[in-house]
């Protein structure tokens, strides 16, 4: 898909073991899944630690982090796989391998591009705000108690592509 992002990440296990997701799926941290702020549920990244190079493939079928400055809660079997057990933190990169959700190609129709989501309307706000003044048209979108902000449409791969490069995000579908 080429999207990535990088930035640090974390790992989870009890007391959340056993739980529902924000997917609605039980969380076994002996599986290889993922907690992300806003891909969709069902999409599948590659995981690099960049502290000692160690991949591995998650699905994401949670929300999170939420402690700050962090991108990723990884299950204890995707921390296994990573070596970040012991430190409990890594520097990490994430490349979409496959979409889940609403991520579908630019080419062919009108998409969005998703580049945040919050639990408060005031910091959806305050990043509308900072895409307006990069030059992009911007809105929030409510989803059950989330804020999604998306920029866009676009019809084409190189608007779209600039938005990404520019503030960071993924490729949706536009709501119809």
């Amino acid at each position: 898909m080429g999207w990535t992002q990088t930035g640090v990440s974390s790992w989870y296990g009890d007391p959340f073991h056993g739980r529902r997701t924000a997917s609605g799926e039980v969380y076994d941290m002996d599986k290889m899944t993922a907690a992300h702020q806003s891909l969709p549920f069902g999409t599948v990244i590659l995981v690099n630690n960049r502290d000692n190079d160690r991949s591995v493939e998650l699905t994401v079928n949670d929300r999170g982090p939420f402690a700050k400055d962090r991108i990723l809660d990884v299950s204890r079997a995707g921390a296994r796989a990573l070596g970040m057990i012991g430190p409990g933190t890594a520097r990490i990169r994430i490349t979409i391998l496959k979409a889940g959700g609403d991520i579908v190609s630019v080419r062919g129709g009108c998409v969005d591009v998703q580049i945040a989501s919050f639990r408060n309307r005031q910091p959806a706000e305050t990043r509308v705000a900072e895409a307006r003044q990069a030059g992009f048209a911007a809105r929030i979108e409510r989803e059950g108690q989330w804020y999604r902000v998306l920029v866009g449409p676009f019809e084409e791969e190189a608007s779209a592509n600039r938005a990404i490069e520019t503030l960071e995000g993924f490729v949706r579908r536009c709501a119809m």
